[in-house]
């Protein structure tokens, strides 16, 4: 009898001070599979009823974990115990078998259950009862090797990061200059109206740009994928999460790429998919290679932006209203007044590219909007071989979404873009 009290004791003397489990959490496996759903375009709710578990709890998980899975989707090794293998030492232990019967019948071995029997026992009742639930619970709590984090415990590096995602602007006398009140609501982009006036950087620009202010000092090191997630994370703060409305995009979470999925459009024909495409396009070495998109502001009003895939030149697209819109009654069916309907785009890249040389008018990807409807008469009047993306895959056309992103400091959305003409139009930022 002496013996296993030692054993117990020692247990004990090497494992933290649990707190009490309460109620039974929901297993890894579940949570993984919730995550593999979301990974395949399902709505959090969507996910959380497959697995079965509450919807509220689904988007609990996807609102804790920044729109990202916190854990590995592959499936874990069977060097450790699962809780299918749990359940069923608990069966045998309450049938009275020995530690060497329950190891061969689960090809484990004797030791491995002994050990599991002595550490992850329910203890609550002074007695090493053996409950799958508890033992779980118990065996998760150890594998925990939490660390803290860098923007937590660097005040100073903290203090750097959090200025420039902030990028108050400033007068000559470095006073603050009071710009649009934007109360951060924790969502994508609040209510449509200006963003907040700010000189902000880009996570990938401060990480860069940290080697250059502190060359010798390696404590003040930081990836853009640790800021990205100080942000979106709320399990690895660090960072005020109303910062994240400073970022370009305005995002409060992020959204997985496989979120929507949709057919495609009807004028896009097999031989016109990004599949056909050249591979000297991909290669970025021949220039006269474009991408091109749309940035979409208030009231359906619009700029085309046109960027050169081997120098990143960037031209943009003058869309200005046409004749009859906002009209009191317009006509059903008609052709679209707002400036980027098919004929105003195809009218609008036609004049941009008559400006450049036969040699850097070879190709235009664009995504599959309808905007580009009329790509057949666009190909005859420029001589431009046309591509569509695929569908959502915006990453397909990576240098114009990067642009966008870009441009979207000085052209956010929510604002009306007929604003600005064609020579008021700031300057198109450096990627």
């Amino acid at each position: 009898m002496a013996e296993p009290r030692r054993r117990q004791r020692a247990d004990r003397a090497v494992r933290l001070v649990l707190r009490s489990p309460g109620k039974p959490p929901l297993r890894r496996e579940v949570e993984r599979g919730f995550w593999r759903l979301i990974a395949n375009g399902a709505a959090s709710e969507e996910a959380a009823v497959a697995v079965g578990v509450s919807a509220p709890a689904g988007s609990r998980w996807f609102r804790h974990g920044g729109g990202m899975s916190p854990m590995s989707l592959v499936e874990p090794s069977g060097r450790y115990l699962s809780f299918a293998e749990r359940e069923e030492i608990g069966m045998l232990r309450a049938g009275d078998l020995g530690v060497r019967e329950i190891g061969r019948r689960l090809g484990r071995d004797p030791s491995t259950i002994s050990r599991e029997l002595r550490r992850n026992a329910a203890t609550r009742s002074g007695k090493l009862d053996y409950r799958a639930s508890v033992a779980q619970w118990k065996a998760e709590i150890a594998a925990q090797r939490p660390k803290t984090r860098k923007l937590a415990s660097n005040d100073r590096l903290r203090d750097y990061v959090q200025e420039r995602l902030a990028g108050v602007v400033t007068d000559v006398q470095g006073r603050p200059v009071p710009g649009p009140n934007v109360p951060w609501k924790g969502r994508r982009h609040g209510r449509r109206a200006d963003r907040r006036w700010g000189t902000a950087w880009s996570p990938e620009q401060i990480s860069h740009r940290l080697v250059v202010d502190f060359p010798e000092d390696e404590s003040m090191r930081i990836s853009h994928e640790a800021i990205y997630q100080a942000l979106y994370v709320q399990a690895r703060g660090g960072l005020k999460r109303e910062v994240s409305a400073c970022l370009r995009t305005g995002r409060a979470l992020r959204v997985p790429q496989a979120r929507t999925r949709g057919r495609g459009k009807k004028f896009v024909t097999e031989d016109v998919l990004i599949g056909n495409r050249p591979e000297e396009v991909d290669e970025r070495v021949v220039p006269g290679h474009w991408e091109g998109d749309l940035i979409i502001g208030l009231d359906k009003s619009a700029i085309g932006t046109l960027v050169e895939r081997t120098s990143r030149y960037t031209m943009l697209l003058h869309l200005p209203p046409m004749e009859g819109h906002r009209a009191a009654s317009p006509v059903k069916n008609g052709p679209p007044l707002a400036g980027h309907g098919a004929q105003a785009v195809n009218e609008a890249i036609a004049g941009q590219f008559a400006t450049l040389p036969e040699q850097l008018r070879r190709s235009l990807t664009w995504d599959q909007g309808s905007e580009l409807a009329q790509h057949a008469q666009l190909r005859i009047d420029t001589g431009l071989q046309i591509y569509f993306c695929d569908p959502h895959s915006p990453w397909q056309r990576g240098s114009n979404e990067n642009t966008n992103g870009l441009l979207r400091q000085y052209f956010p959305k929510g604002t009306d873009l007929t604003r600005w003409a064609p020579k008021t139009s700031p300057r198109s930022p450096r990627p």
